[in-house]
């Protein structure tokens, strides 16, 4: 049983329930946080331990105010925090003639703002607690770690989601520079770029359209929540304690790809 800390953002559901499921079988507490109070508590509810392993607070993380209260109520429950997982987002559709600036401003408030408040916020804690420390010769002996949830559309576009990709885009690019600045105190920042994860943003976003997602992917399939949330463990474990700076992608072949993967054959006989 760990006694580090991690904060969950936009964990109700999708890839961000998945994520704090997974850290709280590796045996750490964490916080779950999402603007959506109803789902958030019955997420903690799913997850069913005991209030001294997890927690659920309301947060916009969009707006400042409210990360410093995520950050305060965290500190006051469990004392400290260890790492945070920035996966709050939303998608408006809207190419580039038809969007609006108030969605485009909304999406990367959540998005790209979000994870900057947040990892600011959590950064400048993570800091002051090596800075007081009187050894700091080993870093590592207490390693901090920035994970953000970014996206294969960091680097490709979807069509009619211009400001989700432009705000993905941004937040690789605050995945590298906070590595950067936060690698002289031992803080690692890194980034997880999923391609099509079965959750209930892409199903919104493509309908039906289930087979022109298998004919894009090599390996034929959309990902399920808990293979994103297996590599945020990793990035969040000491077995990769010299990554950072880095996005993993993991999108079944998707970015490798060149051309479309003819639709898999219908197996036989009933299923």
């Amino acid at each position: 049983m760990s006694d580090r800390v991690f904060i969950v953002t936009g964990a109700a559901q999708g890839i961000g329930f998945a994520c704090a499921q997974r850290l709280i079988k590796d045996g750490h507490r964490v916080i779950l946080s999402d603007v959506n109070h109803i789902k958030g508590e019955a997420a903690l509810a799913n997850i069913d331990v005991g209030l001294d392993r997890a927690s659920f607070f309301e947060c916009d993380v969009s707006d400042k105010l409210e990360v410093h209260n995520l950050i305060a109520n965290a500190l006051s429950t469990f004392g400290r925090i260890d790492g945070v997982i920035n996966n709050a987002a939303i998608a408006l559709k809207g190419g580039a003639l038809e969007t609006s600036v108030e969605d485009f401003d909304r999406v990367l408030a959540v998005n790209l703002r979000g994870a900057f408040l947040v990892s600011k916020a959590v950064a400048n804690h993570m800091v002051d607690e090596i800075e007081n420390r009187e050894d700091r010769s080993r870093l590592t002996d207490q390693p901090y770690v920035i994970i953000n949830i970014s996206s294969i559309n960091d680097t490709v576009v979807m069509p009619d989601y211009l400001a989700y990709c432009v705000a993905k885009g941004g937040l690789l690019q605050l995945t590298k520079a906070m590595a950067v600045e936060l690698a002289p105190y031992g803080v690692r920042v890194n980034a997880i770029g999923p391609g099509s994860v079965k959750t209930e943003m892409l199903t919104r976003a493509v309908g039906d359209e289930f087979d022109k997602i298998s004919a894009r992917t090599p390996l034929g399939r959309m990902a399920q929540p808990n293979e994103v949330a297996g590599v945020a463990s990793f990035l969040a474990s000491e077995d990769s304690s010299y990554i950072t700076g880095q996005c993993i992608y993991v999108d079944g072949g998707r970015l490798a790809l060149n051309y479309t993967m003819p639709p898999k054959a219908a197996p036989d006989g009933p299923t």
